[in-house]
């Protein structure tokens, strides 16, 4: 089997999740490509490739059972082993999110991918990490999961969305539990701030790249052996709970 540095990145056909991807692939590692759409995953993948960055497409829905089991087998077949999983694919769930007239099914369906998908595909790739020497697990986060943000008066942190936002805070409290239950293993996992990046999520209106928003991820995927675990990082350090 290989000993390049593997890693898999969830989401990873555009935006943050795509220059997750370069930037891990940049330090010559075999990178999966995850995500649901054919053609724009194909189509990452061959943008990678001519970069210079040995990736291959992993078909992927983390809603969906039996394609993350499969993509789980696809990854051992190709690599016999897991070293990075990066959850970085997610929703806003649409908006406008008030939480007197949201409808549930937006709730619901926000949580289905942020939260239900990150443990779905952590659980189907855990038995692959436990085969690296150091394994990292990165959730990709927001500021708007800081409830510490989110009730301190004139702190901006984005319009009120009760599905999204909630999200994101369920996100890292269940970093925090796989943390705690991980702590006897070498597995360091932590949830990452990528800060309000221009992407697709928002229809482009952040202010920083989705480069800028990768640094986060690529930094605490390559984390030394002792480093913290069950953390919520951005740029500047650690985000308040």
């Amino acid at each position: 089997m290989s000993e390049q540095t593997i890693a898999l990145v969830t989401g990873a056909n555009k935006g943050i999740g795509y220059e997750i991807a370069a930037g891990l692939g940049a330090l010559g590692w075999l990178l999966g490509v995850g995500a649901r759409d054919e053609e724009r995953r194909e189509s990452a993948v061959a943008k990678l490739r001519a970069a210079g960055v040995d990736a291959f497409g992993v078909p992927l829905d983390v809603t969906d059972d039996a394609s993350v089991a499969q993509a789980a087998k696809l990854v051992e077949d190709r690599a016999g082993r897991l070293d990075v999983l990066v959850n970085n694919a997610g929703i806003t769930g649409g908006m406008e999110q008030l939480p007197t007239t949201v409808d549930v099914a937006t709730v619901r369906t926000a949580v289905e991918t942020n939260v239900l998908g990150v443990i779905r595909v952590t659980n189907a790739m855990l038995p692959l990490l436990r085969r690296s020497r150091a394994p990292r697990i990165v959730n990709m986060s927001s500021s708007v999961g800081s409830l510490t943000r989110q009730s301190t008066p004139g702190t901006e942190v984005g319009p009120i969305a009760v599905a999204y936002a909630p999200s994101k805070t369920f996100l890292n409290a269940v970093t925090v539990q796989y943390a705690k239950e991980l702590s006897d293993t070498d597995i360091l996992i932590n949830a990452a701030c990528p800060g309000y990046c221009a992407t697709d999520l928002n229809g482009f209106r952040g202010v920083r790249t989705p480069q800028q928003g990768a640094a986060v991820a690529i930094r605490l995927a390559t984390l030394p052996d002792g480093g913290p675990s069950g953390g919520f990082f951005e740029d500047e350090g650690e985000v308040p709970w």
